[in-house]
């Protein structure tokens, strides 16, 4: 396929943010832009120190209208990458339809993106949502205890929210833009998994419809895991004060 018509049919932007993936940046860029002409890929990194941007930046020469780089000057956290992400592609030339959210570690499965693109663009979800619980506990490489965390904290969101998803810290989603362009993103608090959980709290409360889409997560196999105790706590307590602040108005 010719890079023009590639431009045409790039209505899909896979948002990915990175810090130390040297070891998956190579091999996630491909398998994604190979699942369809239709999905361009956008980096933000966060100044790793291991040269993850720089190999970006070597695969940009292969894939120059497809892949594409920005570069924070520190660790900022998971959510202001997302929201950073998600404003340079509402402000692309190519005004790109859905947006995606996908970890760079491939706990997301690349081949899902299409089944979450078909759930917005043909089955007009506003908001697809890869979910780990809608048909069971479809997690691979998790020790028990990291399943009953993550399973309560699931059960606990819904019942402070009243939200019907299944999964509401998942973190492999399909937005259609419309979504992101009535959300405010300067109100968002979170930066932890309780942006996940806020993002879909701004959807469902505006009225967006929130489907799930059951698929398989894995646990990474290379690199470093992210997570800590302070990102936990924060979905934890902040689910409340997120409720709060909703009852009051702001």
């Amino acid at each position: 396929m010719t890079t023009s018509l590639v431009e045409i049919f790039s209505d899909s932007l896979v948002i990915i943010p990175t810090y130390n993936e040297i070891e998956n940046i190579e091999s996630i860029i491909r398998v994604t832009l190979l699942q369809a002409p239709h999905f361009d890929i956008l980096i933000v990194d966060d100044n790793s120190p291991d040269g993850t941007a720089d190999k970006v930046r070597e695969l940009q020469k292969e894939f120059p209208d497809r892949l594409f780089l920005t570069v924070r000057q520190e660790k900022s956290g998971l959510g202001t990458a997302y929201i950073h992400g998600f404003l340079w592609g509402l402000q692309s030339e190519k005004r790109y339809a859905y947006l995606f959210e996908m970890d760079a570690d491939f706990s997301h499965n690349p081949a899902d993106l299409i089944r979450l693109y078909r759930a917005c663009k043909d089955e007009h979800a506003d908001m697809a949502i890869g979910s780990r619980y809608i048909k069971g506990v479809n997690v691979v490489n998790w020790p028990l205890r990291r399943i009953l965390l993550s399973y309560g904290a699931s059960f606990y969101v819904k019942l402070i929210t009243g939200m019907k998803i299944q999964d509401p810290t998942a973190g492999f989603i399909c937005y259609r833009r419309e979504v992101l362009e009535h959300i405010d993103f300067d109100k968002i608090k979170f930066v932890g998994y309780a942006f996940q959980i806020e993002m879909k709290y701004k959807a469902y409360v505006k009225k967006f419809s929130l489907r799930e889409i059951s698929i398989v997560f894995t646990d990474r196999l290379r690199g470093k895991s992210k997570m800590n105790l302070s990102i936990i706590r924060e979905a934890v307590f902040g689910v409340i004060s997120m409720k709060i602040r909703h009852l009051l108005g702001n």
